[in-house]
């Protein structure tokens, strides 16, 4: 009795414990989500400096909507301190809910002022940003010139259908690089004047338009890159594609494999004649595809010739074999219900089933579809008999002995007879 009331008072003595423990959590959570509003709204005040009201709504927002759920949270303690006596579940209560709304409050004030942080810090460091914004554009200027001949040169290589994409991007970089220089100088002037927000907003607009430009003047050597890769796999797969159509000739009778012959013998006269400009990226999309359609026709050739298929009359009469498998256990069992166990039924039951996804091949069952069929088919006999073989084993356990032995005139013995037939 002694040990069960020194584990009683260790227990008490625990719980006690963890109380005092998250009272001093709650009050330190308070002490710190009021230090974290203060400090937030310090931050406001240096976020609506540098960016504008418009841009710090959402901080604004949340600013708010913890200061009206923190109100609720100092209430909760003081509750906890005024002349009513509490239970130890009313202050577990309370001081669990202060902690909770504490850490909401600095998790989403945390939130709202990383997503201003970058903005804040690209604003303060807007002189050197726009400093940055000229020496681009001024480099990448130097390069128009330069990247009109390498459009020029090739125009007289490869086909206007090819060019379609990068034909255009000297003068758009042209027009995006004066536009990202205007903005820069937009940008200046607005912050000049103490209209930090627009100023923002222009050098935000000269950031985008400068990273287009760039864009748009790199696609330029990456296409030439990319056309030269283009054309050397072409030329790889241009002699893998005569190849493959050797290897296929002697199953062309296939019709599958047909098809896909012809399809890639097509692709293959449709390729730019010498002297004439290409479009290598449509040229080499095409003969890919073919190619790719070809090797997966011969291997299901070959797969198939390795694995012969059924004749669809085998296919049908393994389909009727079922079928009679399936009338004479559904016969049984139907005629003994009292008798046969779950078992039995069971298996009819998944048989019958299987049967009904047969129903699929009523008509003329094609190539593909045969040796699943058969399968299927074959499945559902298979579950048949051993329906009937469990049915007729029930039937048998539940017969009186003097049954099995001959007595009442032997009047089952026939019925037994054409169960076992």
């Amino acid at each position: 009795m002694a040990g069960f009331w020194g584990k009683r008072k260790r227990e008490s003595a625990e719980v006690e414990a963890q109380d005092a423990e998250l009272s001093r959590k709650a009050g330190a959570a308070l002490v710190s989500a009021d230090e974290r509003i203060r400090v937030t709204d310090d931050e406001l005040a240096y976020a609506e400096i540098e960016l504008g009201r418009d841009a710090t709504k959402e901080l604004r927002e949340a600013l708010t909507a913890v200061r009206q759920h923190m109100g609720e949270a100092f209430h909760l303690n003081q509750l906890n301190f005024d002349e009513i006596p509490d239970t130890p579940e009313e202050l577990r209560t309370r001081n669990a809910r202060i902690v909770q709304l504490c850490e909401w409050a600095e998790d989403l004030l945390d939130d709202r002022t990383e997503s201003l942080a970058e903005a804040i810090a690209r604003a303060r460091r807007a002189p050197e940003i726009i400093d940055g914004i000229r020496r681009d554009v001024a480099r990448m200027r130097d390069r128009l010139p330069a990247l009109n001949a390498t459009l020029e040169r090739l125009s007289t290589r490869y086909s206007d259908a090819a060019m379609s994409n990068v034909l255009g991007n000297a003068a758009e970089a042209a027009q995006l690089l004066d536009f990202a220089e205007h903005s820069a100088g937009v940008s200046e002037r607005r912050r000049d004047g103490g209209q930090r927000e627009q100023a923002n907003l222009a050098l935000e607009t000269a950031i985008e338009a400068s990273r287009r430009a760039a864009t748009l003047v790199d696609a330029v050597d990456t296409f030439e890159i990319e056309a030269l890769r283009a054309e050397s796999t072409l030329s790889a797969i241009v002699e893998d594609s005569r190849d493959d159509l050797v290897v296929a000739q002697p199953m062309r009778s296939n019709p599958e494999v047909g098809a896909a012959a012809a399809e890639l013998e097509s692709a293959l006269r449709s390729l730019t004649p010498a002297g004439a400009k290409p479009d290598p990226f449509t040229e080499l999309s095409r003969l890919r595809t073919a190619n790719a359609a070809l090797d997966a026709a011969v291997a299901k050739a070959r797969a198939r010739a390795e694995r012969p298929i059924p004749a669809e009359s085998h296919v049908r009469h393994a389909i009727d074999d079922a079928d009679r498998q399936i009338g004479v256990a559904r016969s049984v069992i139907s005629g003994h219900r009292g008798w046969i166990g779950a078992d039995a039924r069971t298996r009819l039951a998944e048989a019958e089933r299987i049967r009904a996804d047969l129903m699929a091949f009523a008509g003329p069952i094609a190539e593909d579809d045969r040796e699943r069929a058969m399968n299927l088919a074959r499945r559902a006999g298979e579950l048949a008999g051993q329906a009937l073989e469990l049915a007729q084993r029930d039937i048998d356990s539940s017969r009186p002995n003097d049954w099995n032995n001959g007595g009442y005139g032997g009047g089952y013995g026939g019925r037994r007879g054409g169960v076992g037939g």
